[in-house]
């Protein structure tokens, strides 16, 4: 309960989904945490349920590709609770299109909000950290999408993936002062909230030009939901992880793992059957 005592986080794209849950996770063991975001309704419930758990949380709403948004993230972090040490760059702005119907408008704004993002808050925070001679760490929420090309998602794809060699260049820049910046990627998240999951489901199994089978080819037989994804992200925030820079950790049940013509429903049915 107490491997992130004194430590302060600042998590970008704070909701009801991931960013929330990593928000309250780092809170759970002991950070104090700064949520932002866009949505005032998504932002201020994670606050107050951090709080409602007995942790310290603020909220300051604006955009991530916003210097002026970004600078007063960080001061108003310092200036309540002196230092910040952990980041965690998780904004992102949801547009679900291909190379061939996306508007080049929305295509600039998605990469600018997942990599522009990650660019400002990365900076500010690490000048911070350089200043108070602190270290910290930097943790970049990236996707299974960043690893394998999917269709009809081209700016998302597009935007994670450029995440990975973010964090590698930063991880190499930042080395020298204490900093570590690593990633971090998981998949198709099934919501905590049973309307919220079985809303998405439905989404999910919805006929489109490119049908998905998230749960009849995923490896450990079920989709994670936020809180799976909560110990690894504790585990790269802390000081347990003080070797490890420039890195990734998955978790997202095996999916990139898989070798692309298995169908692990099948196998698993045939085994039952047997």
């Amino acid at each position: 309960m107490n491997r992130l005592r004194d430590k302060v986080a600042i998590v970008t794209g704070t909701g009801p989904l991931i960013g929330g849950a990593i928000a309250a996770g780092l809170a759970a063991e002991g950070a104090r945490v700064v949520c932002t975001g866009l949505d005032e309704d998504a932002v201020k419930p994670c606050v107050a349920a951090i709080e409602e758990a007995g942790g310290d949380a603020f909220a300051v709403l604006g955009d991530v590709t916003d210097a002026i948004h970004v600078q007063e993230v960080v001061e108003r972090a310092v200036d309540r609770w002196g230092r910040v040490d952990v980041l965690v760059n998780s904004a992102v702005w949801f547009r679900k299109q291909g190379l061939l119907t996306m508007a080049v408008e929305d295509y600039r704004r998605q990469l600018d909000v997942i990599l522009g993002g990650a660019f400002l808050f990365t900076r500010e925070v690490a000048q911070h950290m350089i200043g108070a001679g602190t270290g910290g760490s930097v943790i970049n929420v990236l996707s299974t999408a960043a690893w394998q090309g999917e269709p009809g998602n081209i700016g998302y794809s597009t935007g994670k993936s450029g995440l990975i060699n973010f964090t590698r260049s930063a991880a190499m820049e930042l080395a020298r002062h204490g900093i570590r910046v690593n990633g971090f990627t998981p998949t198709a998240t099934l919501p905590d909230d049973p309307e919220r999951a079985r809303a998405l489901a439905e989404l999910m199994a919805a006929p489109g030009e490119y049908q998905m089978d998230f749960q009849g080819l995923f490896p450990l037989g079920r989709l994670p939901t936020p809180g799976d994804y909560v110990p690894a992200v504790v585990f790269l925030a802390s000081d347990e992880s003080s070797m490890i820079t420039g890195s990734n950790i998955t978790v997202d049940g095996g999916a990139t793992a898989k070798y692309w013509p298995w169908l692990p429903g099948n196998g698993a049915r045939q085994e039952r059957t047997a």
